[in-house]
């Protein structure tokens, strides 16, 4: 009697506050999560705030669909009540074997009550009310009903709820005119719906496991085995949806980072507010200037551009943006692989780089690490170095007889007028006999180029090795603080859905470069005068009323050009060329290209920052 009495009290207990049968087809939107810029007034992106829920009702989901899903789910949907106990037995016997509770063989009941209702964690007392909650569910309402709830609600990835939904993401078509291997597709999503997207790195797997459940759908006889090998080979397309979102290239990056710290079910369910490092007015700014610049480069046939600007004192990311702005843009040519053989690829973002594509050849822009290393060995920029056809020897393969850009030699110059003019002849010499390669390299690291790898040669100053376009403008950003490091920030805190601050960025400043050699370096890239005889008294690199310091660089096959420049308070990167590494056309160097887009965009923000100066060097 006791025993019973103890059962009826448990039951009640859980069921008390049983749900109403209308929440099934509600979601509480509040719990999205929202990434907002640095105001916290500019809506960026709601990670499930695109959640366009089409409700289906059961007749209308073909049955191929409903089938491939109980067959993988939950193959005794329609013969269990609410749990089944065969599935538990196999489960409790696989997590004593791996000493762990897994917690595995939850039917569709069990998980349509846990994603209402419950949360995720692998608890005794979650598990028990689950339980009693299914057993419950399924007394109350008929297995159709339950499946119809289940089938409108579960989640497929890409702010995705419900089949109707997810059938129009994926297939652009109503969930009554999928196909079988296409329902097939999306029944596989359901077990890991990140994980298993058909637009990341892992849409082999996908692939894989719609086999899976066209074998499971056999098994259960569903289909013949025939069948299921033609459907099997049948191809699945996928097609592009435009993302709603603002500042797409920093906001993707900023939910990529989210999505390495949070865990799936967090970022689903407990409506975080993030505050970005975005500055939208700049933003917008620089949008504008980079998609005017582009269109106007096509002539040298350079596609694609990329542009960030950080705060260095506080290595806050206050704008990112690439190619004409538009994420959804076609690619060009139309018929190319998008990151492969597209010249124009939008959805590709050069600034920050994938483990495949880390960056690109930075050019001259790569000198001033060289030139701040020999400072740092007591050279100053009055030292000499001898501007004249040198033969370097072996490096590689072959003799290294580099040249200078306008093929001239002007004999006895100082490290000022060398760095300021951007000379290729003293500036190797600078980096081989008086900088060292090892300590150069070493350098850049401390400052924050993260994909460098030895053995290095000379043309490192040429920047000969690849680099991230973020990790440029930073290390500059070194510079213009003085010598003190502040790593790239995107995300300045996260609040939880009541307020309650759970993350708050605690980046502090490390000193990484003497302070006179920072101080040195931005005295000559300021310097217009020292680089007048290369650049002109009035080119894109000069502001008047204004110091800015500024530095070009030109690959030797006019693929990448790039300009870094910076102030005490902002330091902006910008990259013209082509995403498939394709020659630009009519080989003009990086003050053309590129420098428009940086002085248009440097013009129309400085007058909203502070009126600052660089501190001069000691002993200057």
């Amino acid at each position: 009697m006791l025993l019973v009495f103890g059962s009826l009290f448990v039951f009640f207990y859980y069921t008390k506050d049983f749900p109403r049968p209308e929440m099934f087809q509600e979601r509480q939107l509040a719990q999205s999560t929202k990434i907002y810029d640095r105001t916290g007034q500019v809506l960026l992106y709601e990670v499930y705030g695109e959640e366009k829920r089409t409700w289906a009702p059961l007749n209308t989901i073909p049955e191929h669909l409903k089938q491939a899903v109980i067959a993988t789910e939950d193959a005794n949907f329609y013969h269990h009540f609410g749990v089944d106990l065969k599935g538990i037995l196999r489960a409790i016997s696989a997590d004593l074997k791996l000493k762990e509770p897994a917690f595995g063989a939850s039917t569709v009941p069990q998980q349509l009550i846990r994603s209402t209702f419950l949360s995720m964690d692998k608890t005794a007392e979650r598990k028990i009310r689950e339980i009693i909650l299914a057993l419950e569910l399924s007394r109350r309402y008929s297995k159709d009903q339950i499946l119809e709830w289940y089938l409108n609600q579960v989640p497929f990835g890409q702010n995705t709820y419900g089949v109707e939904s997810a059938s129009q993401r994926y297939f652009n078509k109503s969930v009554s005119e999928i196909s079988l291997p296409e329902a097939a597709t999306l029944a596989a999503i359901i077990q890991s719906p990140y994980r298993l997207s058909p637009y990341g790195e892992n849409k082999d797997k996908l692939l894989i496991r719609k086999n899976y459940v066209l074998d499971r759908m056999t098994a259960e006889h569903y289909l013949d085995e025939t069948t299921a090998g033609k459907e099997k080979k049948k191809e699945i397309v996928f097609i592009e949806k435009p993302l709603s979102l603002k500042a797409p290239y920093f906001t993707l990056w900023v939910k990529q980072q989210l999505e390495e710290q949070f865990s799936e079910q967090l970022l689903q369910e407990r409506g975080l507010k993030v505050f970005t490092s975005l500055d939208w007015e700049m933003q917008k700014i620089a949008e504008q200037t980079v998609k005017e610049g582009v269109e106007k480069n096509v002539i040298y046939n350079a596609r694609n551009a990329g542009m960030v600007a950080i705060a260095p004192k506080t290595g806050e990311v206050l704008a990112m943006t690439m190619g004409t702005g538009d994420y959804n843009a076609d690619p060009f040519p139309k018929n190319c692989q998008p990151g492969i053989n597209c010249l124009f690829d939008p959805k590709f973002n050069v600034v920050v780089g994938t483990k495949n594509n880390p960056g690109r050849q930075p050019g001259s822009a790569f000198k001033p690490f060289i030139y701040a290393t020999a400072f740092n060995k007591g050279y100053t920029d009055k030292t000499i170095v001898i501007d004249d056809l040198t033969n370097f020897g072996i490096w590689g393969d072959k003799e290294y007889i580099p040249q200078n850009y306008d093929n001239r030699f002007r004999g006895p110059v100082s490290l000022r007028q060398s760095l300021a003019q951007s000379l290729n002849i003293p500036s190797i010499k600078t980096l081989l006999y008086l900088a060292g390669l090892e300590d150069s390299a070493k350098t850049a690291k401390d400052l924050g180029i993260t994909t460098l790898k030895p053995p290095f040669g000379p043309a490192i100053v040429l920047g000969g090795w690849e680099v991230k376009l973020i990790d440029m403008t930073s290390a500059y950003g070194v510079f213009a603080s003085g010598g003190l490091k502040v790593e790239p920030v995107a995300i300045l805190k996260i609040e939880d859905r009541n307020g309650n601050i759970i993350f708050e960025n605690q980046k502090t400043p490390k000193r990484v470069l003497e302070k006179n050699t920072a101080n040195l370096i931005n005295d000559i890239l300021s310097d217009n005068n020292a680089r007048t005889p290369m650049f002109g008294p009035r080119s894109n690199l000069y502001f008047e009323n204004w110091q800015v310091a500024a530095k070009t660089g030109t690959t030797d096959n006019y693929r990448d050009v790039w300009i870094i420049g910076y102030t005490p308070s902002i330091s902006v990167g910008l990259w013209a060329g082509n995403n498939n590494n394709e020659q630009m056309e009519r080989k003009q160097p990086a003050a053309t290209v590129v420098g428009p887009i940086f002085h248009n965009f440097m013009e129309k923000i400085l007058p909203n920052l502070p009126i600052e100066s660089f501190q001069k060097p000691e002993g200057l």
